[in-house]
């Protein structure tokens, strides 16, 4: 009896610590792939490329290349109402957070506002917990703590007597809002293809952003090979692999999970920084990496645990 009971339970708990492992995979390479956006815009907007006309050309990019591989009959089968939801909270949503983290940095330097924007980790983990829709294991909560020490031995915590307060108001507000978009991009991509929803978000953030550049007269068509191959990386790597990756890794872990991967993002930026913008390498990154890779292990084993005990 035994053995036939190991026989029938094994092959599914084995494909479920795949599937998280590949998961957790899947939100690693989104992380990865949002992180290259900082070094990328560096380069572009050092070529004389306003910020504006770069991220509309990015979000644009990305929609055609999406565009190409869904084709017309995937976008047709998702309901009227999902599809303009999925546009909306592309078009608002994700414009809005990079707004106000883009805007932050007229008044705060780089590291504080990554300090204070990866603090939405613990945002989505207490808005999940009071909302009951996922627990706060005790694993989680560790694996939190690991990834938020991990951010701030990184970038430094930021000297609140020194830092302008608007700047720390729309750093917090982004991460706040950004605590609130993973949750309802959770709801909303469920029941559609993970290619379908990533190129209606980005087809609504590039409405967004080439409206806001026409209105800010700075939508043109930049010269130059070197800096139009930097907008396609920006737009295949950080947009269609970015997003992609992450809905569907997202669809599996859930948002408090997810986010706490996902802080293995501010370590791969500082190092891409120190590989191509020559930034000088610092002990405290390699720590911080340490630590955040910690979380993500724990995360990974708690869960694969989890989901073979239930």
């Amino acid at each position: 009896m035994a053995t036939i009971v190991d026989q029938r339970y094994i092959p599914a708990m084995e494909s479920s610590a795949t599937s998280i492992s590949r998961a957790t995979l899947l939100i690693v390479v989104s992380a990865v792939s949002f992180g290259s956006i900082s070094v990328l815009t560096v380069l572009i907007t050092r070529a004389g490329v306003p910020l504006l006309t770069a991220m509309a050309w990015r979000y644009v990019l990305g929609a055609v290349l999406l565009f190409a591989i869904i084709g017309v009959r995937q976008l047709g089968s998702v309901p009227k109402q999902r599809l303009v939801q999925l546009l909306l909270i592309g078009g608002f949503g994700q414009a809005l957070i990079t707004y106000l983290s883009l805007h932050a940095l007229e008044y705060i330097p780089v590291g504080p506002l990554a300090f204070l924007f990866y603090t939405y980790p613990a945002w989505v983990a207490l808005v999940a917990a009071m909302r009951r829709t996922e627990k706060l294991t005790s694993m989680r909560a560790i694996a939190l703590t690991l990834a938020l020490v991990g951010v701030t031995v990184m970038v430094g915590a930021p000297s609140t007597d020194k830092l302008n307060p608007v700047g720390v108001i729309l750093a917090l507000g982004s991460a706040l809002l950004y605590s609130a978009y993973l949750p309802s991009l959770e709801h909303l991509q469920q029941g559609v293809p993970p290619f379908v929803s990533t190129f209606l978000l980005v087809a609504g953030a590039a409405v967004t952003f080439v409206i806001a550049a026409l209105f800010a007269e700075e939508f043109y068509l930049p010269m130059g090979a070197p800096v139009w191959s930097n907008i396609f990386v920006l737009a295949l790597v950080s947009t269609v692999i970015a997003f992609s990756t992450l809905i569907k890794g997202l669809s599996t872990l859930g948002p408090v999970r997810t986010s706490i991967i996902a802080t293995v993002e501010p370590f791969f930026t500082a190092m891409l920084g120190v590989a191509v913008l020559g930034n000088h390498p610092n002990i405290t990154i390699l720590v911080g990496g340490i630590l955040i890779a910690a979380a993500v292990l724990l995360i990974q084993w708690s869960s694969t645990r989890l989901e073979v005990i239930a």
